[in-house]
């Protein structure tokens, strides 16, 4: 069984006044995949000058048989490396007069910082219209969990707009000490205004605040329409390298040290 701390217990319960809309919770038995009704799993690949390779392989996504998905990556006798990433089969849109939470709880391996250097996991979001050729960032992104080189901190990014402007600079860092622990993710789109400048993203780590944007500060009705009231598709991965983390070195180690494991995925509303 997986221990979930009470803290936890109380952020994830705070989602019982929003209405279910959508879950995925992983049970199965041990070294099952993912449920392809509901996840499509990405192969090959390779963005931001990543090194893995994504697969299909039990050795890179499985289910715990506890009731998670684990996400692991590998290095390989020749020092290639490989990981898995899924994005689910539907897409989600926050609807309006509403506020709509997109939420995760999940946990890392728990080796050491100096061991973790390249390694990237994330929990995000991809706007559908990639998925029929609007190019990026334009499409829309919505970064829920990113944690990179073993840091004790996580990151919650948009990226929109032409040239990522002006999202990119919106990013936020949060403070992580419990990197082992089991944590819960969230980002709620709040479209109850009417007027789309007083509409919101705002962005949760075990149930605080921790970044905030709003559609007066994106500026452009165009550009928010897109990241904050366009149907949206989750994206788990865990990519090797890279142009953020930089690429992994002789230190870094592979396996479930190293690994994303989560507990479940949901879209409530309220």
């Amino acid at each position: 069984m997986v221990a979930i701390p009470e803290l936890i217990r109380a952020a994830v319960s705070a989602l019982a006044s929003f209405q279910s809309l959508w879950s995925s919770n992983f049970d199965g038995p041990a070294g099952q995949s993912v449920d392809p009704a509901q996840w499509n799993i990405i192969t090959g690949v390779h963005y931001n000058n990543e090194l893995q390779d994504y697969t299909t392989s039990p050795d890179n996504l499985r289910l715990s048989g506890s009731g998670t998905l684990q996400i692991i990556p590998r290095k390989s006798p020749s020092g290639a490396w490989t990981s898995a990433r899924i994005e689910s089969v539907a897409s989600y849109t926050p609807a309006p007069n509403k506020v709509t939470r997109f939420s995760s709880l999940l946990r890392f391996g728990d080796a050491p910082q100096e061991q973790q250097q390249g390694i990237w996991p994330a929990f995000w979001m991809l706007g559908e219209s990639s998925r029929h050729g609007t190019p990026w960032p334009e499409c829309g992104e919505l970064d829920i969990m990113e944690r990179i080189n073993g840091e004790k901190k996580g990151h919650g990014t948009p990226h929109c707009g032409p040239g990522d402007v002006p999202c990119g600079m919106m990013t936020k860092e949060v403070p992580l000490e419990d990197v082992g622990g089991w944590h819960f993710w969230v980002v709620e789109v709040d479209r109850r205004s009417p007027d789309w400048k007083e509409q919101a993203v705002v962005w949760y780590l075990d149930g605080k605040e921790y970044n905030r944007m709003t559609g007066e500060r994106v500026g452009d009705e165009g550009i928010w329409k897109a990241i904050a009231q366009s149907p949206m598709y989750f994206v788990v991965n865990v990519a090797v390298g890279g142009n953020w983390p930089g690429p992994p070195n002789e230190q870094t180690v592979d396996g479930e040290k190293t690994m994303l494991e989560v507990k479940s995925i949901t879209v409530t509303e309220a």
